[in-house]
Parts: C-alpha cells; structure tokens; sequence
C-alpha cells in the first residue's frame, strides 16, 4: 500500500524541477533583477515556498547575494520542515546560519552569511494564506520579485493574479514557474482510448476544483497566462516550456523519483476513482492504476507533463 506524504513529494520533485526549469526564463530573471546592496537589500516574496526547495535553489545558483526573502506557505507542516531543512543545506553551502527560532512557530527568521562572497540573506519563513497574507499588506507595493513556483494552476488565476501583482511594487519582477499546460503523459500505453479518457477526466477535475468555497486550477494555466499577464499590465520578458520528464536510466530513476511517479499516480486515482464517468468502469480504472505502479517498480513508466515559465515586469 502506497503511503502519501506530500512533504516527501516536494523533496522528491526537486530534482525533476532542477531540470524542468527553463535556462532562458531563469537567465533573463537574472538579467533583469535590480542590484542589491547591503542599504537596499533585493527584496524577494515567495507563495506557496512549500519546503524551501525554490529559495535552496536560487541561493546555490548564486542568484541571490544581499536580499531579504519572505516564503510563505499555507500548511504549518510545510514550514516548519524548511526551518528545519534551511541550516542543513545552507551548511553544506558554505553559510553561516544563525536562526534563532525553531519548531513549529507562525513566523521564523534566518540569517545567512558568506564572508567570502560578502552574501548576506535575510529569511523569513511563515505559515499564511496567501490571501490573508495579501490583505494584511492593505495594498503596501514593496517586493522586487514575486516568486510562485508549481502554485498558479491552483489558483483561479483571474482573480488571484491582481492580488499577487499586488505585493510587488511599479517595476518589480515576477517570477511564475511550472505552470501546468495541459498534457498529461504516460507510457508505455496500456490502452489507448482508455489512457486518453483518464487524462481527459483527471485535467476535467483540475478545472472543476473548489478549494473553500471558490475555483481553484486551471489544467490550460499555462498557455493562458499569456493573456492574463498582459491583461493585468505585466510586460512578459520570457516564457518557455517547463516539462517535467521523469524515466529511469541504467540505474533506475534518479534520486528518490520513484517515489514522486508514485504520488503522481495516487493523484491520479484519488481524483477519479468516485467520478461518476468512471462509475460502471471502477474494476477497469483500479487494474489501470496498479499496472502503472508495476511500471514504475519495474522502472518502465515514463511520465511527461507540459508547463510553462514565465518571468514578467509589473508596471
């Protein structure tokens, strides 16, 4: 029996992200970010930061040298294990860490520091709504970057957007990335009119979804961010394909993706085993289900997802 723990997803997605990310978006991020000084720190937010794998990322890319970053996420769970992951990698990055709380407080704060480089980091990590957050900025534009990465296709992005554009101030950056795009791939084919039903049911729930009472994703979010950025007064300066493509080499499937298909396959079955399209057909889905896992423990799946990066200039 398979056992769901979304905290060890996010660390299992890492490395399918590290290489889903599209180069050009990030180098044009780069490119455009202002200079940061230790008087005027970048100042980066981060929504839905899950465990810190983004923030863990741009520091051992060098992105960041002198800033103050904000991640925010919904579930406590989430944010205490970045706190508890941050001096670990950060150690192992050649920074000195001093974070004087930890556990499972609302709000934490870290300093980190590397002589040599002159980097100084500000985090600070806290459990929030991103709505609540938002409101409680009563309208302030104070970020230089607004990061959301794989959070977008769960919003309904019409009425999110606005709000996130909100946090950053006239001229800031945004920076959206793995935003789901409508294709869902998994191979080798079991049956092919059967595969292409639950692909089409499994993106039918994406769409339908309610998350307290409002829309909440968008299985095309991807493409239609195009429209929606500019509409929210967003210059976009580069987008490009993001997909995940997760197959096993000579060894297997690297790092612990295995486990990642796995979720992705739990995903699957939880979102349609009660759909009513599925109802005189549950046997059918259920010996579907369980020949993808033998896939995965055979090392045979082969699972590709279609999104998009974008980074933007908010006007």
């Amino acid at each position: 029996m398979f056992e769901a723990s979304f905290i060890r997803y996010l660390a299992a997605k890492r490395t399918v992200d590290d290489r889903a990310l599209n180069r050009n978006v990030w180098n044009t991020l780069s490119a455009a970010l202002p200079p940061a000084t230790s008087d005027r720190p970048l100042r980066v937010i981060e929504v839905g930061a899950g465990i810190g794998t983004m923030l863990e990322r741009m520091i051992a890319r060098r992105l960041l040298r002198r800033a103050v970053y904000t991640a925010i996420d919904a579930e406590a769970a989430n944010i205490a294990e970045a706190a508890r992951l941050l001096p670990l990698w950060a150690g192992e990055l050649g920074y000195a860490v001093h974070m004087p709380l930890a556990g499972l407080e609302a709000a934490q704060r870290a300093q980190l520091t590397r002589s040599e480089e002159d980097a100084d980091i500000v985090v600070e990590l806290e459990t929030a709504d991103v709505f609540d957050f938002i409101a409680r900025q009563a309208g302030r534009q104070s970020w230089d970057l607004l990061i959301a990465h794989a959070f977008l296709d769960l919003l309904d992005i019409p009425s999110a957007l606005p709000q996130l554009l909100s946090l950053i101030r006239p001229g800031g950056l945004c920076y959206l990335t793995i935003n789901f795009d409508g294709a869902t791939i998994l191979q080798p084919e079991i049956d092919p009119p059967f595969d292409a039903e639950i692909e089409r049911l499994y993106h039918q729930t994406m769409d339908e979804r309610i998350t307290a009472g409002r829309p909440s994703g968008d299985s095309r979010a991807g493409r239609h961010l195009f429209g929606l950025l500019k509409a929210a007064g967003v210059q976009i300066l580069d987008a490009g394909s993001s997909d995940w493509v997760v197959f096993a080499g000579p060894d297997g499937y690297p790092a612990d993706e295995a486990y990642f298909l796995h979720f992705i396959v739990e995903t699957m079955r939880g979102a349609l085993i009660d759909h009513p399209a599925l109802a005189g057909r549950r046997q059918q889905f259920t010996a579907w289900i369980e020949q993808r896992r033998r896939q995965i423990a055979k090392n045979e799946l082969v699972y590709i997802a279609h999104q998009l990066d974008f980074v933007g200039l908010v006007r």
